[in-house]
């Protein structure tokens, strides 16, 4: 029996405003993504996901959403949108958007008209709370309803005059929270994913999906002495975020988008998770994949490039996601360090994280530019675009540097290096939204195309292993016991065919003792196999087809 093809697919993350300029403004667009469509076609990946475009004054460039059936005029129109569902299609591959259901912009219809008073017919659409006074019998009392504090820090209550109440807002300021306690809102989101399933999307990728809904009661969060939020645990800033988020109605609104996206078909359901192994599972379906069909373990931003780490990663998603659950490995994403990064920017420990990636039993989710090495630009906070480097101006720059954040995403977001011509060939504007990083000449798509052993060319052939050998897409997986340290090994087997995997994340050559296998691919030239013999170059790697899966 085979699995869903959501669970066995490649994933490209595109950020649109940085992908390709197609009409020379110096912002990335819709008809930039299609005319760009055969590089993705050819690299191999077989799902596309992009951040938003929808219309929105872009005050957190598109997950402030005004309308989302609307195309923002900068990225195109909705004739743009659908030839580019179209196109995507044309070349048998997927697309899923991004679809931001916690909360819409400020400046969308529905906030504007329940601001404007407790009576207008949209009031409880947004969560509003606190001024103990009816409106017109005096000023009230301008306490915060509760200590509740937003996912960036500080109170996620906001004061609006005209109601005389706050509302509140889980990420930023001019992000309200809709109120999935009122059926209406809940009918009105659920209308807009049919609407794009309608159109032909294959699925979404869903922000902060575990910030949906918030207690009833409207508790105070308890006291905790962390200080920092971390992928695991998402509470920080000295309060526990058990209100705020991961509120058991969140589990069930899971299944329930996902019976309406099962009416159109087999969609994808991609949710943006912050908690532990439990929590997601949560989110998946305690005992069936009946709720979203796969969620981000964030724990894999935050990696290590060691065997030892990597083997305990998976060790532990392979218990807490056995079939018919599929994990996502993802080390990168819009929001965060890229992953050459955490590798202090080497090339040759890039490729072996992505052959762990494409290899491994799960989806691989790959953010653009890290197909070759797109490395963190560094900007000053002062000029900042993204909004939250602002709310922590009173912090020097080093703080967030020694723990490891990225609080100015812009640093990440830069346009695609394609060539090494003026703007690395991204638009032929004289400004682009985002500065180039400085490094465009030596690091983009044209160089390494014509270069064998690049890491875009690795990724290549690993894609195009993967999609020709079944048991690296849909495979068991056992990881193999009694290597060399510094070594990691797995085996994959789909059928009678098996496949196994050798990782060297030591920089020095290993040599050990292994049955004769044929060779399928290597990742250095001095990777070998003579006889009975391993040699694996320092941070090499090698796949290998087996007559049978390696014993315990």
């Amino acid at each position: 029996m085979t699995i869903p093809w959501h669970h066995k697919t490649t994933i490209y993350q595109i950020y649109p405003r940085s992908f390709y300029d197609s009409n020379g403004d110096g912002i990335g667009d819709i008809p930039g993504i299609i005319q760009k469509l055969d590089y993705i076609h050819e690299l191999g990946f077989e799902t596309i996901w992009i951040s938003p475009f929808f219309a929105s004054p872009q005050a957190d460039t598109g997950y402030d959403i005004s309308d989302y059936t609307d195309i923002a005029p900068e990225y195109g129109t909705m004739c743009d949108a659908l030839q580019l569902i179209d196109e995507v299609h044309k070349r048998g591959m997927r697309i899923v958007f991004d679809m931001v259901m916690n909360h819409t912009s400020i400046e969308h219809p529905w906030f504007k008209e329940s601001r404007s008073s407790r009576g207008s017919p949209k009031a409880d659409w947004y969560i509003w709370r606190g001024s103990p006074l009816p409106m017109g019998e005096g000023p009230g009392v301008r306490v915060k309803p509760n200590n509740w504090q937003s996912i960036t820090g500080g109170s996620g209550w906001h004061y609006a005059r005209e109601r005389g109440q706050y509302f509140w807002a889980s990420f930023l300021p001019f992000q309200p929270d809709l109120n999935y306690r009122n059926p209406e809102v809940k009918e009105a989101m659920l209308n807009i994913v049919r609407f794009w399933l309608g159109k032909g999307v294959d699925g979404f990728r869903l922000d902060i999906f575990n910030v949906i809904y918030k207690d009833a009661e409207f508790r105070d969060n308890p006291f905790t002495f962390k200080l920092m939020p971390t992928e695991d645990d998402p509470s920080g800033f000295f309060q526990e975020a058990k209100y705020t988020l991961n509120q058991p109605e969140s589990f069930t609104f899971a299944r329930e988008l996902r019976n309406v996206c099962d009416k159109f078909g087999e969609k994808l359901l991609l949710g943006e998770v912050s908690g532990n192994k439990q929590i997601i599972r949560k989110f998946l379906g305690k005992e069936n994949n009946d709720g979203l069909t796969l969620v981000f373990d964030f724990e894999m931003l935050g990696f290590k490039f060691a065997a030892e780490y990597f083997r305990e990663l998976i060790r532990n998603t392979e218990k807490h996601f056995p079939d018919p659950f599929m994990p996502v490995y993802v080390f990168s994403n819009h929001d965060r360090r890229r992953s050459i990064h955490r590798l202090g920017n080497d090339p040759r420990k890039a490729k072996l994280l992505h052959m762990l990636q494409l290899t491994v039993r799960g989806v691989p989710c790959m953010y653009y530019g890290e197909e070759i090495g797109m490395t963190n630009a560094r900007f000053p906070f002062a000029t900042a675009l993204d909004p939250i480097p602002h709310k922590f101006k009173f912090l020097p720059r080093f703080v967030f540097d020694i723990l490891g954040l990225t609080i100015n995403r812009d640093e990440v977001r830069t346009p695609m290096q394609w060539d090494g011509t003026r703007n690395a060939g991204f638009s032929s504007a004289e400004k682009t939204w985002l500065p180039l990083h400085g490094n465009y000449r030596g690091v983009n798509a044209e160089k390494q195309s014509d270069a064998k052993d690049s890491l875009l060319n690795t990724i290549r052939t690993l894609l195009k292993i993967r999609r020709e050998k079944r048991p690296l897409q849909e495979g068991s997986m056992k990881l193999m016991d009694n290597l060399p340290a510094g070594v990691l090994g797995y085996a994959r087997k789909f059928g009678d065919e098996n496949i196994l995997v050798l990782l060297n994340f030591a920089g020095q050559e290993i040599e050990f003792q292994f049955e004769n296998q044929e060779c399928i691919f290597k990742l250095s030239q001095r990777d070998e196999r003579k006889e009975n013999t391993i040699y694996l170059d320092g941070l090499g790697g090698m796949i290998l087809k087996a007559n049978a899966m390696p014993k315990k």
